[in-house]
Formats: structure tokens, sequence, C-alpha cells
């Protein structure tokens, strides 16, 4: 769905945002040895609170990625999978199937706990997307797992007068409600295309943190040049942000509520307290999470 600058509501911000810093990711693996960036890694997690994690991939080796990542559980916290190219299958032990392809996004709540795996169904070409964690509230992580297969046709998306391409996988932007809405966090997840010579402004609530990560070209937030494969963490003073763009340039813009509530994480379980890790490891060593 492509909405015309026709239908578009003007975004105000009086007060932009600077940028606080820039973040470079960390080169690792994961699963069955896909290489991946962690851009947003666990020592943020209180900064970006309610995000835990974001993981960026990307590349034409298929033995960078076909291993995939096999059976691994989650319990409290959400999974957000956004595919740029490439084509995984997502199958969980609550039951859920999708095939997860360019320019789709795979939006799964562990809730109480779900077994899955994410397997490549390629064997060359371009592999390339995100991974974003966010946290459920206390009074969440226990519920039942969820999921929910997102199209590329099914994202809505809109032009700005200015020649920016939105696509709103969460949130609302310029009055265009995006795919998922999560009440208690207010998720933000906008993916953006500029032209050169582009800008793109966004009001945000004061209290909501937010970065955005450039995946291609160059931004400027105010006098920041934000290059390619940096986040930039924006500062919490300021009513929104104006991104600025000289040249061609792709961008996640994320932002969201923070829970301001313990974060306990070992590994792919993230609670509020050691106690509840420990029932974690329990009841999936028992068998507890369903078996795929």
């Amino acid at each position: 769905m492509t909405t015309t600058t026709l239908d578009l509501t003007p975004e105000t911000v009086a007060r932009p945002r600077a940028v606080e810093r820039l973040v470079a990711g960390t080169p690792t693996s994961d699963g069955a040895g896909v290489k991946l960036t962690r851009v947003l890694t666990q020592t943020l997690q209180r900064r970006l609170d309610p995000y835990l994690m974001l993981d960026a991939f990307g590349t034409d080796r298929p033995e960078d990625y076909i291993g995939g990542f096999p059976d691994h559980p989650h319990r409290g916290f959400e999974t957000i999978t956004y595919m740029i190219a490439g084509r995984m299958r997502h199958r969980d032990s609550a039951g859920h199937e999708g095939l997860l392809q360019n320019g789709g996004v795979q939006w799964m709540t562990a809730g109480r706990g779900v077994i899955h795996s994410e397997l490549p169904e390629q064997e060359e070409g371009r592999m390339e997307g995100f991974q974003l964690w966010l946290n459920l509230a206390a009074g969440d992580k226990m519920q039942a797992p969820w999921y929910r297969d997102i199209q590329a046709t099914e994202i809505p998306q809109f032009v700005t007068p200015d020649g920016v391409t939105a696509s709103v996988i969460a949130g609302a932007s310029h009055g265009v409600a995006g795919a998922v809405q999560r009440a208690t966090t207010q998720p933000l997840y906008l993916d953006l295309h500029f032209d050169a010579g582009s800008h793109f402004a966004q009001a945000l609530p004061d209290l909501h943190n937010a970065f955005v990560y450039v995946y291609r070209g160059e931004l400027r937030v105010g006098d920041t040049p934000v290059p390619a494969q940096r986040m930039a963490i924006l500062r919490n003073e300021g009513d929104g942000l104006v991104l600025h763009a000289d040249a061609p340039a792709r961008a996640l813009l994320i932002a969201g509520r923070p829970l301001n509530e313990p974060i306990v994480q070992y590994g792919p379980f993230v609670m509020n307290s050691k106690d509840e890790i420990f029932q974690a490891v329990q009841d999936f060593q028992a068998g507890r999470f369903a078996a795929t």
C-alpha cells in the first residue's frame, strides 16, 4: 500500500534532537555460523530501552548464511526480522510457519516460551536484513506466543513531498499507521529511502528513546554526519528529529517508550530477575517449551 503526498499529515518538529553518540557494530556470528554485525549490544540495553538487540546481516556469499538459525528457544521478548533481500523459512513450536522474503517482516512474540528455526530457502544470491529484539513488560512476559508473517505488500508505504520513501513497519508517521502497533512499548520502526538533497522530519515524544541506523550512503542529523553502518543514538532532548541526505541514502529509524524495568538476559531469555531466568532454563530443559 502506497500513500500519496496529498494524504499525508506533516510532522512538526520545532526542537530537533541531536546525536548523542555514534556506534559501530561488532562483527560476530550466530546460529549455525551466520555472519552478522551486532549493532545494538547488551551494554546499550538500558540506554535504548525497550530495545534489546539489533543485528544487521548482508552478504553475497552463501557460506556466510547457508547454515541459518536451527531450532533455538526464546522467552520474554519479541523478535522482528526484516528481510531486504533473500528468502528464509520460519517454523516454531506454537505451530506457526512463514516464508520471509524481499521486503517482508516476521514479528514473533516469544512470551512464555517458544522454540523456532529460521533457515534459508536459497543456496545462492544475496541475503540482507535486520533482526530487532523488543522487550516485553513484566506483566506480558508470560503471555502465549504469537506470530505474524507480514508480506512487503502489507507494509504501508508513503512518499513525502521532499522525495523520501518511508515504509512503516510499526507505529505511525505522517498520519500513516504501520503494520504493527504495541500499546505498551509504542514502537516506531521506519525504513527510509532518501533521494539526493532530501530531508525527513519525525515528531517523537520526549521520553521515547530513539536511534537511526544508516545502511546505505550517509545522512546528517543537524551538523553531525552519520556514515553507512553506523548507529546514531539520539539525545532525549527535543520534540523529534530531522534527517538530511546530500546523496541517495537508506536508513532505519527506530524509537519506543522505555519500560524502565530490570533487564536480566541469559542468552535467548530476557526476564526481570535471576530467579525468572533460572526458571526459564529449567522450563526449557524440562521440555515445557513445546517441541518443534
